[in-house]
Formats: C-alpha cells, sequence, structure tokens
C-alpha cells in the first residue's frame, strides 16, 4: 500500500488590511503569507484496502470539532469528487500548529493533504487545478501550496510573490486565547478598514520603518478585549525584533529579528 508523511508548516501575516466588503458578506483584504517553517504539523496518509472508508486519526494539540469535518478529510473528499479513481487512505494528523491562533494550521493541513494526495497517486491535476479546489476549503489554502512569501488580495486568494531585501528569522508565541475568525471580522469598525494600503511598497522599504508603517487591522478590537496581549508584543520588542505583531486574527505573536 502507498504511504506518504509530510510537515504542513504555518503561516504568519505581516501586514493585514482591511480593504472592503463584498456583497456575498466577504471582506477583501490585503496582507503578505509568510512562511513559517519552524512549526510544523504532521501527517500521514496511506492507502488502505478497497473495502475500507477513509478516516483520519489525530493527536496532539486537540482542535475540536468532529474528525470528519477536518480540512484534510474535506480535501479528500473534494478530489475523490474529481478524480473518482483515487483510493480511500488512513490518515493520521499530529497536530502541533494551534488553531484559533492566526497560523493557518487547518488550511496547510488541508493544502498538504491535496498535494501529498497529488503526487501519491499519480492524479496529475496542475498547481492551477490544486489551488481551484484548495479556495474552496479555504481563502489561504492556495498559499500553502506555494509555501513563498506572497503578497494576497481578493479574500486572500490573489498571490504574488513577494521578496525582501533582507533576511530574518521569526519567533511565534501562541497565548491561551483562542480566537474567533468570524467574531473578529463582525467586530471590525469603520476605523479598521484601509483601502489602498500599498502594503507591497511598505515591505520593500527599510525594515526599520515596519514599526510604524505596517499594522494589523485586527489588534485594536483584540487589545480591548484582551489587554494582555499588548504585553506579548512590548516582549518582542524589548527582546530586539525590529517588528513585532500579530498573526491573521489572532491570537498568536510573533517577532522578526535580523538574521545573523
Amino acid at each position: 500500500m502507498r504511504k506518504v508523511k509530510v510537515f504542513p508548516n504555518a503561516k504568519i501575516n505581516i501586514g493585514l488590511y482591511i480593504t472592503g466588503k463584498r456583497p456575498d458578506g466577504y471582506h477583501t483584504l490585503e496582507t503578505c503569507f509568510y512562511p513559517v517553517f519552524s512549526l510544523t504539523d504532521s501527517l500521514e496518509i496511506e492507502e488502505v484496502a478497497s473495502e475500507k472508508s477513509t478516516d483520519i486519526e489525530i493527536y496532539g494539540i486537540d482542535p475540536g470539532g468532529n474528525p470528519n469535518d477536518n480540512l484534510c478529510i474535506k480535501a479528500w473528499n473534494l478530489l475523490k469528487s474529481i478524480c473518482p479513481e483515487m483510493p480511500h487512505v488512513h490518515i493520521k494528523l499530529t497536530k502541533n500548529i494551534p488553531s484559533g491562533a492566526g497560523l493557518g494550521g487547518g488550511s496547510s493541513d488541508a493544502a498538504f493533504t491535496l498535494a501529498a494526495l497529488n503526487v501519491l497517486f499519480e492524479l496529475n491535476c496542475s498547481p492551477d487545478k490544486l489551488a481551484e479546489i484548495g479556495v474552496r476549503l479555504g481563502a489561504d489554502v492556495p498559499f500553502f501550496l506555494i509555501n513563498e512569501p506572497c503578497i494576497a488580495k481578493g479574500i486572500g486568494e490573489r498571490l504574488e510573490k513577494v521578496k525582501f531585501q533582507n533576511r530574518f528569522s521569526v519567533k511565534v508565541k501562541t497565548p491561551a486565547i483562542h480566537s474567533n475568525t468570524t467574531e473578529a471580522y463582525r467586530n471590525l469598525a469603520m476605523e479598521d478598514f484601509i483601502f489602498t494600503p500599498n502594503l507591497e511598497e511598505k515591505l520593500l522599504k527599510d525594515q526599520i520603518y515596519w514599526k510604524n508603517d505596517i499594522v494589523n487591522a485586527f489588534e485594536r478590537q483584540m487589545f480591548l478585549r484582551f489587554p494582555e496581549l499588548k504585553k506579548v508584543k512590548t516582549e518582542f520588542y524589548e527582546a530586539g525584533a525590529f517588528y513585532a505583531s500579530m498573526s491573521g486574527s489572532g491570537s498568536a505573536f510573533y517577532g522578526l529579528f535580523p538574521e545573523e
């Protein structure tokens, strides 16, 4: 039986601007997705006998909810609907990336599932096809199929690679606070909208300017709800970070440090 093991990584958002709201209720944004390879889940996918059904075992951090609603299972189901010849599998997922932290763990798991199944069973889905499937699972799933720094626009699915002037290291802290993404978007105020953020232009400036120029639109409400999060950000600056911010809609924070 065929088998593969991969390690879905986390991401951070360097800057996150809300640029509008669509008629269907989705918000548009502009952000930089940046992969974090030092924090990963572990994902094993193994082909099973034809009389068995696809299932999943989850270890590590409990993501909550019904395992059958896990994005890995949803990714398999979507791909199976397009490639009916694909066999059933047993999935073993070990979660190290916390949920509700803004680190994209679930989306990364989904993207790596799609990519692994495509290779394992020689489905010959193009990168564009996988991205088209992935966005149905989550707006940032296509990013994890690229897994390089990208400016994201639209609802996060319009991606363009970006290069930085200098290399840096990333350190992440995950406070024991779960942030509900739906609630975070619902709590946005008009003052949180910036319609022309020009994020790429800001990212290409010297990194000493990032602290004052680049913001995350969700920090305002999260600091009001959880004042202790301000201390987490301050601690990164005290430790020598040239930039610190919340990732996504929280609650994880990160610091960027000059690479030695």
